[in-house]
């Protein structure tokens, strides 16, 4: 080879390596944020965001909504079937850092990331073809939404469920004020008000999952799941149900919150918050002490709002809590504690907001029933 080609190819080689890296940046740019598959009989959504936890915004919902709408009137698709990439979460929730800045400016996000999101939370939950949610991961939040509202919720060891939006001048929402008053007891009041994480095989106990199955045979399970002919939701139950009979890991511990049950239903009995921290308060042991003192890092305004809409909900269809919600979504941009609570939290991350009002006591009644109010036209419309 001649010293001219020789130096050509020398010099060609980081010009083809730059192409490469600038090739690989592309690719990456472009990697789809949802993947939408079709998989046997099975319409397959996987949440593609694994650096973020897979946190859903505007862009991904108007991605699943209609394709779900047109699964559902697929005759080749018999089941539909959500999971999330990367191995860490299913989904840990909305994006919430983007609303933030845009409620900040008056920007349509605030106002259409909600509207659009609570438009799919009421999709999953009218879905008239088996939708299984495998929650192998963080699920939180807008996460929740994706997947407590369908018929099959599917928890291993590797799940975190939490509703932990008290604690950024939020409420849990996504249809927490649904499903969250249809667990037993007080759970559901004592899991929106604290925040309380479950792990595992406590989320199928709680029954915010319907069945346990490890997660090394997840795979194996969604392809049992796709192979099935025209399924019903009977033939998705059985599959399930033998993933699970497979699946003895921690079955058995007891439910971690079972010895405080009665403790949570006596405590968290109340007609008011300030009733249940002076349950707390007065109770002396150190579940009510530990569980007064996460009250006590929330929101006012957000426990107070969450209180009356887990009261509310627990009478209401899923579309009725989902139209409330939005009214209690647009208050919170419109008040302060939201952008402090985020700020707080996910921004400065020092973990010490400064609420306003500081107080329960200050937070008056006629304030939270205007939080609930109707937004005339701008109501959800489902």
């Amino acid at each position: 080879m001649s010293l001219t080609v020789l130096t050509s190819a020398y010099r060609l080689r980081p010009l083809c390596r730059l192409q490469r890296i600038q090739g690989h940046m592309m690719s990456s740019q472009v990697e789809p944020e949802v993947l939408l598959e079709k998989a046997g009989c099975a319409g397959v959504i996987t949440i593609n965001r694994p650096k973020v936890l897979n946190a859903l915004n505007l862009t991904m919902i108007r991605q699943i909504c209609p394709q779900l709408k047109k699964w559902e009137n697929d005759k080749e698709i018999g089941i539909v079937i959500i999971k999330g990439a990367g191995g860490k979460a299913f989904c840990a929730g909305g994006d919430i850092r983007a609303v933030t800045e845009a409620g900040k400016v008056g920007d349509s996000l605030a106002e259409d990331f909600f509207r659009e999101e609570y438009i799919l939370n009421n999709a999953i939950g009218s879905c008239r073809k088996p939708y299984v949610a495998l929650i192998d991961g963080i699920t939180m939040g807008g996460g929740v939404g994706l997947s407590v509202h369908g018929r099959f919720r599917v928890a291993t060891e590797k799940t975190l469920f939490a509703m932990p939006e008290t604690a950024i001048g939020l409420f849990p929402d996504v249809g927490g004020g649904y499903f969250l008053p249809r667990l037993r007891g007080k759970l559901g009041l004592f899991l929106a008000l604290t925040g309380f994480r479950l792990k595992g095989r406590d989320v199928q106990r709680s029954g915010v999952a319907t069945h346990f199955v490890e997660s090394k045979k997840i795979s194996e399970l969604e392809k049992a799941l796709v192979d099935l002919k025209c399924p019903s939701a009977e033939d998705v139950s059985r599959v399930l149900e033998s993933y699970q009979n497979q699946s003895s890991l921690d079955s058995e511990k007891p439910f971690v919150l079972e010895k405080h049950m009665s403790d949570i239903d006596r405590l968290f009995s109340s007609s008011s918050v300030e009733g249940i921290m002076h349950n707390l308060k007065a109770d002396g042991s150190e579940f009510a002490d530990k569980q007064a003192e996460a009250l006590s890092r929330m929101s006012p305004t957000s426990l107070k709002i969450t209180f009356k809409q887990q009261q509310a909900g627990a009478a209401l269809s899923l579309p009725d809590v989902l139209v409330m919600e939005y009214r209690l979504s647009q208050a919170c941009m419109r008040g302060c504690d939201f952008y402090e609570g985020v700020r707080a939290v996910l921004v400065d991350k020092d973990q010490s907001p400064k609420w306003n009002p500081s107080t329960l006591e200050e937070v008056s009644e006629q304030f939270v029933e205007q939080c609930f109010a109707s937004l005339g036209e701008k109501d959800l419309k489902l």
